[in-house]
């Protein structure tokens, strides 16, 4: 049962929703320098409300970027699919985040203004690469100790398929002078493809 729209967890809940939805749609247009004033009149709050809910901006980015984060790592959740597939649906929504407009923005947000705002890329590392490399890393020791995949640091495996998958094409998106084409799937199925073969459990299966 749902708690009633007028009942005050409802009402909070509701206000952080619109805050981060609110704020999203700043950093988005402005970067991590769009005020907190603004972006709690967008989202119809006082700003004393946007401060009980998220202490400093930091941790309000922090959380737009957590739950962007949290709806790829859902990719990997077991549900008796086979490793592949896990890992194919993972690669797949993560190209599709990170290398869509709102991801290269996000980081160009990040990469621009770090200089001045270090505890910017604090929260970017926390909430986004940092999460994700743990929970990727965590599904390939899984494989490892089932013999699935060839015994390895599953942690710099895991950054080494993060690695393949977006940061060749995360800088031609970049610097490139005209809009990028959304990321083709083919290309995410190829990069899985080489990283399974040289992480086999089979010795020939990983030789060329």
């Amino acid at each position: 049962m749902g708690l009633p729209v007028d009942s005050p967890i409802a009402e909070s809940q509701d206000s952080r929703t619109r805050l981060v939805e609110a704020a999203t749609a700043a950093f988005l247009a402005e970067g991590y320098r769009a005020s907190v004033d603004r972006i709690a009149a967008r989202a119809g709050v006082a700003k004393q409300t946007l401060y009980n809910h998220f202490p400093c901006k930091a941790d309000l980015f922090g959380e737009v970027v957590r739950l962007g984060t949290a709806a790829i790592l859902v990719t990997l959740d077991g549900d008796d699919a086979p490793l592949r597939e896990r890992l194919r649906r993972f690669a797949l929504a993560f190209r599709a985040r990170v290398l869509g407009a709102e991801g290269i923005a996000f980081y160009r947000a990040v990469a621009a203004e770090a200089p001045r705002f270090p505890e910017l890329t604090t929260a970017f590392y926390r909430s986004g690469p940092a999460q994700t490399n743990r929970r990727l890393a965590a599904v390939l020791a899984e494989a490892m100790d089932t013999g699935e995949l060839r015994r390895d640091d599953p942690a710099f495996a895991a950054q080494l398929l993060i690695s393949m998958l977006v940061e060749g094409e995360r800088t031609r998106r970049l610097l490139a002078d005209q809009p990028a084409a959304a990321p083709k799937a083919a290309d995410a199925e190829r990069i899985l493809d080489v990283f399974l073969r040289a992480y086999s459990s089979d010795p020939k299966r990983s030789t060329p």
